[in-house]
């Protein structure tokens, strides 16, 4: 037991500040809400509103409209006048709650509140019993995750990713032979794709339901030069085609695979000798002191433990989940056989991190 005096003031702040955890949550879901309904969009574009204009010009209940006024009132993301019963969104809040914001618009990544929560019963299962929940339980994970990728990845592809790799858009002009792994819905491969008709790309994900997706997607965009598998890497590392690939990408896909080891051994062995290999990670630290201070640390760990981690483990891997920091990756990615490991932050983008690295 503690002989440290107890500290009443420190209890007392720390209460107040777990009261406004407790709020932000709850504001964090109603902004998720609007979001999805697309009540910010309405409002943004629009002047101030009655809850029975906004709730017509959304096509949403009234009824519904109005309470989620009332959490984005006192949340103080939107204002109210209550004379004239309107409301507006400050233009100063549009700016980060839109789609017309994008890739600034922090109201998707909100969104993963409520799938988390879809699975809080069964994580608390495996902090009993270990074990990790499959994929295909996340129900709406994809569809977030795909509109997040569209944010911090697909915006920023060819002005600010590509060219951290010295000439690859020449390369991908004249025509090289493209993978990513872990693609998801592959919405960046196809605007890759679209780019470059003459390269090749190959996506490759665990979960049907993605490549489904994928597929639909690229045929609907008829790109002849894009093909997608249901493919499981764990053992990546014994039957990856040797030198099939002149440049592979992974995208926030690493850290989720039961055998991360095997996939990186497995990029290493399909990278031509002059190929490439780029990854974008959560941007962090192997260790958690280090993480204290990291822009949005505690989300980030609140989906590794409640996605990354478990789904990893739910295959029997080893449950790296999204945390597992810089340090270790260059560590493993340097054991897999690569050479060379440079590592970018790039401005638009404060979660990730950008590794190049090279057989």
């Amino acid at each position: 037991m503690s002989t440290t005096p107890f500290d009443m003031t420190r209890a007392e702040a720390f209460a107040g500040r777990m009261v406004d955890v407790i709020n932000h949550a709850g504001l964090a879901l109603m902004t998720s809400v609007g979001h999805r309904t697309g009540l910010f969009d309405v409002l943004a574009g629009s002047d101030a509103m009655t809850s029975d204009e906004l709730a017509l010009e959304a096509g949403c209940n009234e009824r519904y409209v109005r309470e989620w006024l009332g959490a984005m009132t006192v949340g103080r993301v939107v204002e109210h006048d209550p004379e004239a019963g309107t409301y507006a969104l400050p233009e100063e809040h549009a700016a980060f709650l839109t789609r017309a914001a994008a890739p600034d618009n922090l109201a998707v990544t909100t969104q993963y509140i409520a799938v988390l929560g879809s699975v809080e019963d069964e994580i608390v299962r495996c902090f009993m019993e270990g074990g990790g929940v499959p994929y295909e339980r996340f129900g709406r994970f994809h569809d977030v995750m795909a509109e997040e990728s569209a944010q911090s990845t697909i915006s920023g592809l060819v002005d600010h990713i590509l060219p951290l790799v010295s000439g690859l858009t020449v390369r991908l002009e004249q025509g090289i032979r493209v993978a990513d792994l872990g693609c998801g819905r592959g919405l960046a491969l196809a605007e890759l794709a679209g780019r470059y008709p003459q390269s090749s790309f190959t996506g490759y994900d665990l979960s049907s339901d993605a490549i489904a997706s994928a597929h639909a997607y690229a045929e609907s965009r008829r790109l002849g030069n894009l093909r997608f598998e249901v493919r499981d890497l764990t053992t990546f590392d014994t039957d990856a085609e040797p030198c099939s690939f002149d440049l592979v990408t992974t995208f926030d896909a690493v850290h989720d695979q039961a055998s991360p080891r095997a996939l990186l051994k497995g990029i290493h062995r399909s990278l031509a000798d002059d190929g490439v290999y780029l990854m974008q990670d959560i941007d962090g630290h192997s260790h958690h002191h280090a993480d204290v201070d990291v822009p949005l640390a505690s989300f980030l760990y609140t989906i590794s433990c409640m996605h990354c981690m478990t789904v990893s483990l739910a295959q029997g891997g080893e449950g790296l989940g999204a945390m597992w920091g810089m340090e270790l990756a260059e560590s493993l990615i340097r054991e897999a056989g690569f050479t060379s490991f440079d590592a970018t932050r790039l401005e638009h983008d404060p979660v990730n991190v950008y590794v190049v690295a090279r057989p």
